[in-house]
Protein backbone atom coordinates (compact mmCIF):
# COMPACT_ATOMS: atom_id res chain seq x y z
CA UNK A 1 0.00 0.00 0.00
CA UNK A 2 1.04 3.38 0.54
CA UNK A 3 3.39 2.76 3.61
CA UNK A 4 1.51 5.02 5.96
CA UNK A 5 2.60 5.22 9.73
CA UNK A 6 0.53 6.70 12.67
CA UNK A 7 -3.06 5.81 11.03
CA UNK A 8 -5.45 6.70 14.00
CA UNK A 9 -6.90 3.58 15.66
CA UNK A 10 -10.34 4.68 14.88
CA UNK A 11 -10.10 5.32 11.25
CA UNK A 12 -12.64 4.06 9.89
CA UNK A 13 -13.77 3.61 5.91
CA UNK A 14 -16.85 6.10 4.77
CA UNK A 15 -17.62 5.42 1.52
CA UNK A 16 -19.22 8.95 0.84
CA UNK A 17 -17.82 11.40 1.88
CA UNK A 18 -18.97 14.61 1.64
CA UNK A 19 -17.80 18.38 1.72
CA UNK A 20 -17.00 19.51 5.44
CA UNK A 21 -16.70 15.76 6.47
CA UNK A 22 -12.94 15.39 8.33
CA UNK A 23 -10.68 13.19 5.31
CA UNK A 24 -7.51 11.96 6.04
CA UNK A 25 -4.48 13.56 4.86
CA UNK A 26 -1.03 12.73 4.50
CA UNK A 27 1.17 16.45 4.40
CA UNK A 28 4.82 14.64 4.88
CA UNK A 29 6.55 12.59 2.87
CA UNK A 30 9.41 11.49 5.31
CA UNK A 31 6.95 10.82 8.66
CA UNK A 32 4.14 9.69 6.50
CA UNK A 33 1.61 10.39 9.17
CA UNK A 34 -2.60 10.33 8.59
CA UNK A 35 -4.43 13.04 9.98
CA UNK A 36 -7.73 14.22 9.71
CA UNK A 37 -8.70 17.60 7.82
CA UNK A 38 -11.79 19.20 6.81
CA UNK A 39 -12.56 18.95 3.33
CA UNK A 40 -13.62 22.58 1.95
CA UNK A 41 -10.43 24.81 2.05
CA UNK A 42 -10.60 27.68 4.24
CA UNK A 43 -7.58 30.33 3.64
CA UNK A 44 -6.31 31.59 6.65
CA UNK A 45 -7.00 35.23 5.50
CA UNK A 46 -10.96 34.47 5.41
CA UNK A 47 -12.98 35.83 8.20
CA UNK A 48 -15.06 32.89 8.54
CA UNK A 49 -15.24 29.33 7.67
CA UNK A 50 -17.83 29.51 5.36
CA UNK A 51 -15.83 29.71 2.55
CA UNK A 52 -14.61 26.13 2.58
CA UNK A 53 -18.46 25.17 1.26
CA UNK A 54 -17.28 26.99 -1.76
CA UNK A 55 -13.42 25.27 -2.27
CA UNK A 56 -13.98 21.61 -2.35
CA UNK A 57 -12.02 21.52 -5.67
CA UNK A 58 -9.23 23.70 -6.97
CA UNK A 59 -8.58 23.74 -10.63
CA UNK A 60 -4.78 22.29 -11.67
CA UNK A 61 -4.46 25.00 -14.59
CA UNK A 62 -5.11 27.86 -12.24
CA UNK A 63 -3.25 26.90 -8.79
CA UNK A 64 -0.67 29.65 -9.23
CA UNK A 65 -3.16 31.95 -10.20
CA UNK A 66 -5.78 31.82 -7.21
CA UNK A 67 -5.26 33.92 -4.16
CA UNK A 68 -7.23 31.30 -2.19
CA UNK A 69 -4.84 28.54 -3.47
CA UNK A 70 -1.24 29.72 -4.94
CA UNK A 71 0.35 30.17 -1.07
CA UNK A 72 -0.89 26.41 -0.52
CA UNK A 73 0.18 25.09 -3.86
CA UNK A 74 3.81 26.33 -3.39
CA UNK A 75 3.69 25.54 0.31
CA UNK A 76 0.95 23.15 1.92
CA UNK A 77 0.58 20.26 -0.48
CA UNK A 78 -1.23 16.97 0.56
CA UNK A 79 -2.04 14.08 -0.17
CA UNK A 80 -5.68 12.96 0.38
CA UNK A 81 -5.85 8.46 0.10
CA UNK A 82 -9.07 7.26 -1.04
CA UNK A 83 -10.66 3.60 -2.62
CA UNK A 84 -12.09 5.74 -5.75
CA UNK A 85 -14.59 8.56 -6.60
CA UNK A 86 -17.72 9.01 -7.72
CA UNK A 87 -19.32 10.98 -10.56
CA UNK A 88 -22.72 11.88 -10.76
CA UNK A 89 -24.14 11.92 -14.92
CA UNK A 90 -27.91 13.35 -15.56
CA UNK A 91 -29.47 10.40 -17.36
CA UNK A 92 -33.44 10.32 -17.70
CA UNK A 93 -34.12 13.44 -15.57
CA UNK A 94 -32.17 12.04 -12.90
CA UNK A 95 -28.31 11.71 -11.85
CA UNK A 96 -27.06 8.50 -11.89
CA UNK A 97 -23.82 7.72 -9.72
CA UNK A 98 -20.32 6.04 -10.80
CA UNK A 99 -17.54 4.60 -8.85
CA UNK A 100 -14.73 4.77 -10.24
CA UNK A 101 -11.79 3.14 -8.99
CA UNK A 102 -8.34 1.98 -9.89
CA UNK A 103 -7.57 -1.07 -11.94
CA UNK A 104 -5.86 -3.28 -9.46
CA UNK A 105 -8.58 -1.78 -6.94
CA UNK A 106 -5.56 -0.26 -4.19
CA UNK A 107 -5.46 3.04 -2.63
CA UNK A 108 -5.27 5.86 -4.97
CA UNK A 109 -4.27 8.91 -3.81
CA UNK A 110 -5.44 12.83 -4.94
CA UNK A 111 -3.45 15.48 -5.27
CA UNK A 112 -4.33 18.02 -2.65
CA UNK A 113 -3.74 21.12 -1.03
CA UNK A 114 -4.09 22.42 2.72
CA UNK A 115 -4.50 25.44 5.32
CA UNK A 116 -4.03 26.54 8.66
CA UNK A 117 -7.02 29.04 9.77
CA UNK A 118 -7.29 30.05 13.34
CA UNK A 119 -10.52 32.26 14.78
CA UNK A 120 -10.52 35.22 17.20
CA UNK A 121 -11.07 32.73 20.21
CA UNK A 122 -8.26 30.52 19.10
CA UNK A 123 -10.31 27.60 17.63
CA UNK A 124 -8.00 26.21 14.97
CA UNK A 125 -9.59 24.57 11.98
CA UNK A 126 -7.22 22.37 9.32
CA UNK A 127 -8.67 22.33 5.81
CA UNK A 128 -7.96 20.80 2.36
CA UNK A 129 -9.25 20.78 -1.34
CA UNK A 130 -8.78 18.37 -3.88
CA UNK A 131 -7.28 19.33 -7.18
CA UNK A 132 -8.77 18.46 -10.51
CA UNK A 133 -8.06 18.65 -14.10
CA UNK A 134 -9.22 17.59 -17.64
CA UNK A 135 -10.99 14.37 -17.40
CA UNK A 136 -8.97 10.76 -18.91
CA UNK A 137 -11.42 9.34 -22.31
CA UNK A 138 -13.13 6.82 -19.65
CA UNK A 139 -14.31 9.92 -17.15
CA UNK A 140 -14.80 11.99 -19.75
CA UNK A 141 -17.84 10.19 -20.59
CA UNK A 142 -19.50 11.24 -17.38
CA UNK A 143 -17.98 14.39 -15.98
CA UNK A 144 -15.42 17.61 -17.55
CA UNK A 145 -13.38 17.16 -14.99
CA UNK A 146 -11.46 14.81 -12.77
CA UNK A 147 -9.18 14.43 -9.35
CA UNK A 148 -5.63 14.88 -10.03
CA UNK A 149 -4.73 10.87 -8.84
CA UNK A 150 -1.32 9.36 -8.12
CA UNK A 151 -0.72 5.85 -7.46
CA UNK A 152 1.38 4.52 -4.80
CA UNK A 153 4.80 4.67 -7.08
CA UNK A 154 4.05 8.56 -7.86
CA UNK A 155 2.32 10.14 -5.15
CA UNK A 156 5.41 10.97 -2.74
CA UNK A 157 6.83 13.19 -5.50
CA UNK A 158 3.61 15.97 -4.92
CA UNK A 159 5.69 16.30 -1.35
CA UNK A 160 8.78 17.14 -1.74
CA UNK A 161 9.74 20.31 -1.79
CA UNK A 162 9.94 21.77 -5.03
CA UNK A 163 9.22 24.91 -6.99
CA UNK A 164 5.76 25.17 -8.14
CA UNK A 165 6.98 24.94 -12.12
CA UNK A 166 8.28 21.87 -11.31
CA UNK A 167 5.28 20.03 -10.20
CA UNK A 168 2.77 21.92 -12.68
CA UNK A 169 3.37 18.31 -14.81
CA UNK A 170 2.57 15.92 -12.19
CA UNK A 171 -1.10 17.66 -12.15
CA UNK A 172 -2.44 15.25 -15.56
CA UNK A 173 -5.33 13.17 -15.77
CA UNK A 174 -4.25 9.35 -14.56
CA UNK A 175 -4.34 7.14 -17.88
CA UNK A 176 -7.27 4.85 -18.57
CA UNK A 177 -5.96 1.82 -19.29
CA UNK A 178 -5.11 1.92 -15.33
CA UNK A 179 -8.49 2.65 -14.16
CA UNK A 180 -11.24 0.22 -13.51
CA UNK A 181 -14.34 0.64 -16.01
CA UNK A 182 -16.72 2.69 -13.80
CA UNK A 183 -19.57 0.85 -11.83
CA UNK A 184 -23.22 1.95 -11.36
CA UNK A 185 -24.37 2.71 -8.30
CA UNK A 186 -27.34 2.70 -6.23
CA UNK A 187 -28.48 6.17 -5.83
CA UNK A 188 -29.98 5.65 -2.29
CA UNK A 189 -27.01 3.69 -1.57
CA UNK A 190 -25.05 7.33 -1.34
CA UNK A 191 -27.69 9.08 0.77
CA UNK A 192 -26.20 11.47 3.14
CA UNK A 193 -26.15 9.94 6.50
CA UNK A 194 -26.08 12.18 9.20
CA UNK A 195 -23.27 11.23 11.82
Amino acid sequence: MLGLADVPADLQPNPNVSPGDGVAVVTDSLKRGVDFFRWGLVPGWAKDISIGNKLINARAETLDEKPSFRNAFARRRCLIPASGFYEWRAEGGRKQPYLFQLADHKVLTFAGLWEHWEDNQGNELFSCVIITTAPNTLVAEYHDRMPVIFDAESCWSWLEDKPVKELQPLLQAYPSEKMAEPIQMNPLDLRRIDR
